[in-house]
């Protein structure tokens, strides 16, 4: 259709489409997402050609949040039975982080929940990173502490930290229905400030909030004209326990026609395919992999994912490969940006430059030994759900991870 012609010829050249454009992409048919998928997929493999980016979370604090980020099982008030505990040892971050690196993970995520860190949290934080560096120089660290307060930013890029994910979520016009303890300001705030101290931004959304097209197109726009390097694409996990439990808004197809959105508006950003793809995408996850170049693999903060060993499994029958640490994730001239502007990832390597949400992001992955423990409870294989009826049964409540005594998920 004439319209993919025109997406593919602006994506190819870097360019962005009109809002028009972009809405168009939203309201295609079922019956032409397979069309969509391989517009959008010309477009990733000009700029990132088959390589996938593997992201693993290292969770420092769980639960206790005094925010009320309407879906987010942390919020304050939550009923969700999930781990909570507070900050990590500096050790203990980093034997979790080495688990994710042997797994193939490029880049570590530090995430602790909260609205932001105080001065002594940062001093934490930055023990953490110098201890996953001394053991992986080379891996990226992404910091997840909520907004940032004047000099945070600074004392984070000199302690090591690479990058800094602070999502947008969703519109600014809805942003209200979804929190009241922030505003999106803030949000925006927080991602400048990252900016502006040399780290590589990182924001991204969560679509099936029960937002109508023109906010996706919004906040896409917004995060476009913020210009992160990399955008996390979230599904809405809707965790019992939360004010949006019961929304069950989105299809496989519905999802897919979101990435393609995202990645034609942002053509030649690092689009990462983050929480909730297993229940939303289910048999489709791999042909996601046409439209993202990065992933999350393993289990989420508060809920169990697809094991590490199936992601890379889907990775390798699909025909994509993992991207190595010797390989720069941004095209050039998006790391040479990053490097004119002090930043330090994703602009080491031989080729091509360089989070999670603040609530349900992505976590544990496989150490060296691929075989697969047992897990602490049976998850429910995902079905078909109809808008607006809770299936509790299709989201497993994480029982393990780090900070506790429970195996991680292999």
């Amino acid at each position: 259709m004439d319209l993919l012609n025109t997406l593919v010829d602006k994506g190819l050249r870097g360019e962005s489409p009109t809002r028009a454009e972009a809405l168009a992409v939203l309201a295609t048919s079922d019956d032409d997402v397979l069309d969509v998928v391989a517009a959008a997929g010309k477009v990733r493999r000009r700029w990132f050609g088959r390589r996938v980016k593997l992201n693993y979370l290292v969770n420092l604090k769980s639960g206790l949040c005094p925010e009320d980020c309407g879906y987010c099982s942390q919020r304050l008030g939550s009923k969700s039975e999930i781990l909570k505990y507070t900050w990590l040892k500096p050790d203990q971050a980093a034997a979790a982080a080495e688990a994710g690196v042997a797994g193939g993970a490029k880049r570590v995520c530090l995430v602790a929940s909260g609205r932001g860190p105080t001065d002594r949290d940062v001093d934490r934080v930055s023990k953490t990173i110098a201890a996953i560096k001394e053991q992986n120089e080379d891996v990226e660290i992404c910091a997840c502490l909520g907004l940032l307060s004047d000099g945070q930013a600074a004392r984070l890029r000199e302690a090591g930290a690479d990058a800094y994910n602070h999502n947008l979520n969703t519109s600014e016009a809805t942003y209200g229905d979804i929190t009241t303890t922030h505003t999106y300001a803030d949000r925006v705030s927080t991602v400048q400030q990252a900016q502006s101290a040399g780290m590589s931004a990182c924001s991204g959304l969560i679509a099936g909030m029960g937002e109508r097209d023109e906010d996706l197109v919004d906040v896409v726009f917004s995060l476009r004209e913020l210009n992160p390097d990399s955008v996390p694409v979230n599904f809405l996990i809707p965790i019992e326990g939360t004010p949006l439990a019961g929304d069950w808004n989105l299809t496989p197809q519905r999802a897919l026609r979101i990435l393609a959105m995202v990645r034609f508006v942002c053509p030649d950003v690092e689009v990462r395919l983050a929480g909730g793809r297993e229940i939303h995408l289910r048999t489709l996850q791999p042909l996601a992999l046409h439209l993202a170049n990065s992933i999350f693999l393993g289990d989420y903060l508060t809920t169990e994912g697809q094991s590490g060993k199936d992601d890379l499994d889907m990775i390798a029958d699909a025909g994509f490969e993992v991207e190595g640490t010797d390989t720069r994730t941004l095209p050039a001239h998006r790391a040479d940006a990053l490097a004119a502007a002090g930043g330090g990832c994703g602009s080491h390597g031989a080729e091509g430059g360089g989070c999670a949400p603040c609530g349900d992001a992505p976590g544990t992955v496989p150490d060296t030994a691929p075989a697969e423990p047992a897990r602490a409870e049976p998850v429910a294989e995902p079905v078909a759900v109809a808008a607006g009826e809770s299936h509790a049964d299709l989201v497993a409540v994480r029982r393990r991870g780090a900070g506790t005594e429970l195996p991680p998920n292999a």
